[in-house]
């Protein structure tokens, strides 16, 4: 492996002069990689586990020059070979320093990465979607405009030979395939690349469609990237399809040879061959960059002993030219490493960001600390490539730096230095934005939150809970009063439509239902902690339990980076009864999304047993699916045991109970992840498939049970009256989907999941079996969840005072 500078080999000491002593067990040489390929895929912990666990990224690549990290020479890609060439902006090790010189093309015509299909929104009987390519070379004035033909896929998925029609759009009355030229509009372009962005719309039809397109004329910097993409547009009459992931990338210093790479990928392929998915929902880290600090240019930085000094650091132009060079290069890396790569131009995407696309633990470290010049820096950095890859959109025109902010007296504008031999296009934000009403507190641009509808009955909200992060906020009060707004207006015109939303899926960087570990928290903020810091400012004593950037606690930015921390307690809770409200008025079910963890789990939110709600009639009753990671390691047994145990019923409200589903009925594989006690944690890798049964479709079953052709929804399986839940807590099942939860359910089954007709969402969470298994199969666990019919119901007011609330 290489620094960033000048490519000189780390001598061992250098590699990692501040190492903790709690690394992950297999972190270890590649000897060790080799030897517990044998034994179980997961490593029995001791109780440093949890610390390892709860510093996950921080962890730095092992000091043992036989090991293998990022991508190593060891490490074989899981997909056709590419003759040779190698991502633009990545070395033979990984590291994402290489210059682009390996691949040459005409001016103009070499794609370096993409396309990439992302979906916007629906309106009017059209889909819109996006595609991005990234051009080598470009400067202010881009010489080659690229062109996009699209059109309806024909049976031999072989492109079609019919004259291009001129329209920006695919539209047929007779139903054969008709082709749409559409041009290239430049995002941004620099003298290292040209971001090009093709806006697609197409007819919405009366039965599922595929549509192909593809980019002539251009030349491909990898051969296993398809040339010819295709992607599926559901029927007007249903709901879309829906592929969950978070966690897309590696921590530093993960053996990646001893995980199979981005093995899961595979099964995603595979899935989406079988069944297409209409969307892929990115739910935070869809990139790992925290090696700009071990590997990149703020490895001087990190290397400051004192915080004091680490603070103050300057943020030059010259720092700010090569943090932005690591940036997109590790971009191009990672958007170009197949399997990921294959899946990222064919299953339109949309995306919300979190810490690791810009560095872990951002937004929840100290307020001084975050306030310096180099995390303002990185920040903007991030946010850059965030819009343009994750976003297609064009990025703001400038960056902080301290150079121009001094020239400035500290206000921010225009940077000319930034803007010379480059073109930014002007930022229009599109009608699926809700756009946050001022900046960030550290990174200086506004939050963008997603709505977005996924077919007939299905909705997405997607709250951006990092760019207004803090320790002590997730985000703005004013940014939850314009998203509700927002939201209350769609849901509002969806029902004066004749077409209402019956199920919105909630989007979050992080779980909202969630075991604690306020514990943990207090020992930490005990004032018993500072002797203990005292010792490590002056001798250093203890020094993996600090973290090397603010010199606080180094567990106290991700045990504050969830919502179930003591200081987002009052704001979760708040948000909780705001869905609920919206759950109430409109009578639709939500369904939270979340990851960050690296492990799967699934909380429920619910009316205390006690009010005798049935969960069909109860706006309380919320599903919190955690599907975490899709490619990171996993945690220990041991932590996700710990977590098991700290699976209490939390009471969040006088009126609302919280507690996770025992869902994981059996280890995946008939392996032994997890201790005979735990039914509710999963640390495997993981990803999550969520599909409308129809009430389109021909039937058969019902809240994700059969129903024979003598029986109705008053009859059990047997003809027998069906079980009441009335009265049960957390511990028990509250309804129908979840009788059964697990392996066994309709909703894990590839060929019962979405086949049933009564309106309910079926919930997959696939589990990898065997981390060392390249093609990445998964065993699903599943459970359904229902309809709202909201019953507006007088109910005991209990004085929150009286209530017994955590």
């Amino acid at each position: 492996m290489s620094t960033y500078d000048n490519d000189r080999p780390l001598t061992s000491d250098e590699r990692n002069p501040y190492a903790s002593s709690s690394r992950w067990r297999h972190q270890e040489s590649s000897a060790f990689a080799q030897h517990a390929a044998a034994r179980s895929p997961i490593q029995h912990g001791s109780t440093g586990d949890l610390a390892s666990f709860l510093n996950k990224s921080r962890i730095e690549p092992d000091s043992d020059a036989n090991s293998v990290h990022s991508n190593g020479e060891k490490y074989k890609p899981i997909a056709v070979a590419a003759s040779g060439l190698k991502p633009p902006g990545a070395n033979l090790d990984g590291s994402a320093n290489s210059s682009q010189a390996e691949f040459e093309a005409p001016e103009g015509k070499g794609i370096v990465c993409g396309p990439l299909l992302n979906y916007r929104r629906m309106e009017e009987g059209r889909w819109y979607g996006s595609v991005l390519v990234v051009i080598q070379g470009g400067g202010g004035t881009p010489q080659h405009q690229p062109f996009l033909i699209i059109r309806r896929a024909s049976s031999s998925k072989q492109p079609d030979n019919s004259p291009p029609d001129e329209t920006n759009g695919v539209g047929s009355s007779n139903g054969t395939a008709e082709e749409s030229r559409v041009e290239a509009h430049c995002l941004y372009s620099d003298p290292r690349n040209t971001f090009w962005a093709f806006d697609i719309d197409v007819p919405i039809g009366a039965t599922e469609t595929s549509f192909e397109y593809e980019i002539p004329d251009m030349i491909y910097s990898t051969e296993h990237k398809p040339r010819l993409n295709t992607f599926f547009v559901p029927a007007a009459s249903e709901s879309m399809r829906m592929m969950f992931h978070s966690c897309n990338g590696f921590s530093v210093g993960t053996d990646e040879d001893a995980w199979s790479g981005p093995a899961l990928w595979n099964d995603v392929i595979r899935k989406h061959k079988a069944i297409p998915f209409h969307v892929m929902i990115g739910g935070g880290d869809q990139i790992y960059n925290d090696s700009i600090r071990v590997s990149g240019p703020l490895r001087p930085w990190t290397d400051i002993k004192n915080p004091r000094k680490r603070r103050e650091y300057p943020f030059s132009e010259t720092l700010r030219a090569e943090c932005d060079d690591f940036y997109l290069k590790n971009y191009l890396r990672w958007y170009n490493t197949p399997p990921f790569s294959m899946a990222n131009g064919q299953i339109p995407q949309i995306n919300i960001w979190d810490d690791h696309d810009i560095i872990d633990g951002f937004g929840s470290y100290i307020d001084h600390f975050m306030r310096c010049d180099v995390f303002r820096g990185i920040g903007g950095l991030a946010h850059k490539y965030y819009m343009l890859f994750q976003h297609h959109m064009p990025p703001p025109l400038y960056t902080y730096t301290t150079d121009y902010a001094a020239l400035a007296e500290n206000t921010q504008g225009p940077d000319p230095n930034q803007l010379v031999n480059t073109y930014v296009a002007p930022q229009k934000p599109g009608s699926q934005y809700i756009v946050g009403t001022k900046p960030g507190p550290y990174v200086a641009e506004r939050s963008y939150n997603l709505y977005a509808r996924l077919g007939a009955r299905v909705a997405l909200l997607g709250i951006d809970a990092r760019t207004e992060r803090t320790r002590h906020q997730v985000n703005y009060p004013e940014t939850y009063e314009v998203i509700f707004n927002r939201l209350r207006y769609e849901l509002q015109a969806a029902v004066d439509s004749n077409q209402p939303i019956k199920h919105l899926i909630l989007l979050l960087g992080i779980p909202i239902a969630y075991p604690r570990l306020t514990w943990l928290e207090n020992i930490f903020r005990s004032p018993l902690m500072g002797p203990v810091k005292l010792l490590n400012r002056r001798f250093g004593l203890g020094g993996g339990l600090f973290n090397q950037f603010d010199g606080s606690i180094d567990l106290l930015d991700d045990l504050d980076d969830h919502y179930t921390a003591r200081t987002h307690k009052k704001e979760r809770a708040e948000l909780m009864v705001m869905l609920q409200d919206v759950a109430a008025e409109f009578s639709v079910r939500v369904t939270i999304l979340g990851g960050d963890v690296h492990l799967a789990a699934l909380g429920r939110f619910y009316s205390k047993p006690d009010l005798k709600v049935p969960v069909e009639e109860d706006h309380r009753y919320m599903v919190n699916v955690v599907s975490s990671a899709i490619v990171n390691k996993p945690p220990p047994q041991a932590v996700a045991n710990l977590l098991a145990r700290r699976n209490k019923i939390h009471h969040m409200n006088h009126k609302t109970d919280e507690t996770m589903l025992d869902l994981f009925n059996k280890d995946p594989g008939g392996s032994t992840k997890t201790a005979n006690h735990n039914h509710c944690t999963m640390p495997s890798r993981n990803f999550a498939c969520i599909t409308e049964n129809s009430p389109n479709n021909a039937g058969g079953y019902t809240n994700g049970h059969a129903t024979g052709p003598d029986q109705d929804e008053g009859e059990g399986e047997s003809g027998g009256v069906v079980e009441s839940f009335l009265g049960n807590d957390g511990h028990s099942v509250l309804h129908k989907g979840e009788v059964g939860s697990g392996t066994d359910h309709k909703a894990a089954l590839r060929e019962t999941h979405g086949t049933g007709y009564d309106g309910t969402l079926d919930v997959c969470i696939n589990v990898e079996i065997d981390q060392h298994d390249p093609d990445g199969r998964t065993d699903g666990y599943g459970l359904t969840v229902p309809l709202l019919d909201y019953v507006k119901r007088v109910e005991p007011e209990t004085p929150p005072s009286t209530a017994s609330q955590q």
